[in-house]
């Protein structure tokens, strides 16, 4: 191109307000809602510790200017400004940031903070994977959304080579029915909708509480006793294996209770909807082998 068409073009563009490199995003988030960017995203404030891990894993950590609490992975997560929690925002800390984009999670954000952001200008984007599947499609969507589809792409490719594995590996062994609590008080639990329940199903598991309708519904002790599931896995909140986790030993006729199936996962890699949780899958299903390893030991 001749250097005075150059230009001419150039100048267009900026009169117009748009810099070159930077043609507009338009994606939608998984609430079916659509997010329009003028461009890649250099400013991110993320509202859960997932989307936290998220972000930095499709090569955006350099973009994120405020995390909720407990984005804590990886390290340097750590050292960004806090905005609150994840049930508990701070809009006025947002604000002070400028971001151009926020990043949200439908189950844990408040529907009436999220309104309130957007009220303010701020395109919201909302984070809500239900399966494996998701997991990939979200590191591809941030990837799109901060302008790192390169980082993004080989983070989902490995993250489903992952998946595939030990889908592989265990899509045909026979079935284990599981019982997987969040806590002990309340008893909670997990549909078939939540995203754990899909790790369970790739471990060749059954989730026995899979047709309740809440996403993590309260249950009581006879729930769980006329389920009579085989293995019973709980996270807790910490890296060590949860006290109440071992007071189903006093359920006799609990099978799992019975064979002591009763196994724990990390929280941070069970419950987080990062490419980690492949991490704990990897535990889980060698914890229903063993299930299935003690079907003809001691009853």
């Amino acid at each position: 191109m001749p250097r005075h068409l150059a230009i001419v073009s150039l100048t267009l563009a900026l009169l117009l307000g748009a810099a070159p490199g930077r043609a507009e995003l338009a994606l939608t988030d998984d609430v079916g809602q659509s997010v329009t960017l003028p461009g890649p995203a250099r400013r991110i404030v993320s509202l859960a510790p997932h989307v936290t891990e998220l972000i930095y894993a499709a090569g955006a950590g350099q973009a994120l200017v405020g995390a909720v609490d407990y984005s804590d992975y990886p390290a340097e997560a750590r050292s960004v400004k806090r905005i609150g929690s994840y049930v508990r925002i701070d809009l006025e800390a947002i604000a002070a940031l400028k971001p151009d984009l926020v990043i949200g999670w439908r189950s844990g954000n408040p529907a009436t903070q999220l309104e309130r952001l957007r009220a303010l200008g701020l395109p919201v984007y909302i984070n809500e994977p239900r399966n494996l599947e998701a997991v990939a499609h979200s590191l591809r969507q941030i990837g799109i959304l901060a302008g790192t589809q390169a980082a993004a792409n080989a983070a989902a490719d490995r993250f489903m080579a992952h998946r595939n594995a030990l889908h592989a590996q265990y899509a045909g062994r026979t079935p284990v029915p599981v019982f997987y609590q969040i806590w002990n008080q309340p008893l909670m639990t997990i549909n078939g909708h939540h995203l754990i329940s899909d790790v369970i199903r790739l471990c060749g598991g059954r989730n026995v509480f899979d047709k309740l309708d809440v996403l993590a519904p309260k249950i009581g002790i006879e729930a769980v006793l006329a389920a009579d599931p085989e293995a019973i896995v709980a996270s807790g909140m910490g890296e060590s294996r949860p006290e109440w986790l071992d007071e189903w030993h006093k359920w006799h006729t609990l099978n799992a209770a019975r064979r002591d199936n009763l196994f724990f996962v990390p929280p941070d890699l069970i419950q987080r909807h990062t490419p980690r949780i492949l991490d704990g899958a990897d535990m889980l299903c060698q914890h229903l082998d063993t299930a299935r390893a003690r079907r003809n030991g001691p009853q």
